[in-house]
């Protein structure tokens, strides 16, 4: 559940990047449900690092189980330092953690290309 003034807007983008995905890449269930949680730097910083062993702020965490964890203040200096709205912003981290729970992975510079590319393509179908 989203408790911010974007959570429908939040929703409808979940909803339509898992309708833009191809159904057997989807390792989510149909059905399942995404959750996704607004956090602060100390929030992020805390899973970043007892998950990823990454003592850092990230913008974005997904974990298979369905959950989305994106740190609002890393939103807000991204959108501010790309000149695109909080929105816009909250959206493509979004697309990208969905893109990781259907299997994306950007460990490699390869599968990063791979993954901003359907990343980009999500977003101009529907941001």
């Amino acid at each position: 559940m989203i408790y911010c003034a974007h959570k429908r807007f939040l929703e409808k983008v979940a909803e339509k990047t898992l309708r833009s995905l191809p159904r057997a890449s989807l390792d989510l269930a149909r059905d399942e449900k995404i959750s996704i949680v607004l956090v602060g730097d100390a929030k992020i910083k805390a899973l970043n690092k007892k998950y990823r062993k990454s003592n850092k702020v990230t913008d974005v965490l997904a974990f298979d189980y369905g959950e989305i964890f994106i740190c609002l203040p890393q939103a807000k200096k991204q959108a501010k330092k790309l000149g695109h709205s909080l929105k816009e912003e909250l959206a493509i981290l979004l697309i990208h953690g969905i893109l990781h729970l259907t299997g994306y992975k950007d460990k490699t510079k390869k599968d990063l290309n791979k993954m901003l590319k359907k990343q980009r393509e999500i977003c101009q179908k529907i941001i």
